[in-house]
């Protein structure tokens, strides 16, 4: 890859990936469309680890309260809100652990695909939207419960499939369950820090054990850049969802899926 095409997907990875837009439909794009190279695995598993530090480094009293009461619930202290909270993170990570691994090869093979990604672009959006307008958001983060959490984990599994968008999806479904908006979103963020991590321990894993060629140089950069644009859309976005809700994202999804559905119908003609 060349360094412009090392700066725009790290960007890229970084700004998508905590926003309801989806970023693996962002990163699958470019090779669709302007017809780059794969950026492979040693990469992925870069960026991947820079937006894994973002979200815990912006999250870090929250994970640290939610991990210490975690552990103390097993002893005299018992459960308490952020104890509860961890449970429900672990309960809403399963469904997309076993799926993930069940699924991938068939979502490799028949859904990376430009066409596959403008519909749930559209399809998704629409349903940011609806949640977004009719969700009651009077539950905050502390007031779910195993049933709401399992629900969560199986909307972000759906995130599977390219276009969809994980913090998307999981967004809409605590908004459909009557989460506020500041309370969908950091469940969200707090809900990506153990996928990022298993996807990122895969991705290694495999990574070691194939012969993959490995340039340092690149894969710093991408830790990097995805770390300062993800550290940098966590802040923004908790900032003016209260005050824009989800409705500009929604319109970037429709206006992103009906030019790739433009565009894939005139490169046919």
């Amino acid at each position: 890859m060349s360094i412009i095409e090392i700066i725009i997907l790290a960007l890229i990875q970084g700004f998508t990936e905590f926003l309801p837009i989806s970023s693996s439909a962002h990163l699958i794009l470019p090779s669709q469309i302007l017809g780059w190279e794969d950026q492979g695995l040693a990469f992925d598993v870069a960026v991947h680890v820079g937006t894994l530090i973002a979200v815990v480094i912006y999250f870090r009293k929250e994970v640290v309260d939610i991990l210490s009461a975690w552990f103390k619930s097993f002893g005299k202290q018992g459960a308490t809100d952020d104890s509860k909270l961890g449970w429900w993170i672990i309960l809403g990570t399963v469904p997309a652990a076993i799926l993930g691994l069940l699924l991938k090869d068939f979502i490799e093979l028949y859904l990376r695909s430009a066409w596959v990604i403008a519909a749930t672009t559209i399809i998704f959006g629409l349903l940011l939207w609806y949640a977004d307008a009719k969700g009651k958001q009077i539950k905050t983060i502390y007031q779910l419960n195993w049933k709401t959490a399992l629900i969560i984990g199986f909307a972000q599994a759906v995130a599977m499939i390219p276009g969809t968008s994980r913090s998307g999806i999981t967004m809409t479904a605590g908004l459909m369950l009557g989460m506020n908006k500041q309370s969908a979103a950091r469940f969200s963020f707090l809900l990506a820090i153990p996928i990022i991590s298993m996807m990122g321990l895969y991705y290694t894993i495999e990574l070691a054990l194939g012969d993959h060629v490995v340039d340092w140089n690149t894969l710093l950069l991408g830790v990097v850049l995805s770390f300062l644009s993800a550290y940098a859309c966590i802040f923004m976005f908790l900032k003016v969802i209260e005050r824009m809700g989800m409705l500009p994202f929604v319109i970037y999804r429709l206006l992103l899926g009906v030019g790739l559905i433009v565009f894939l119908t005139y490169r046919l003609t």
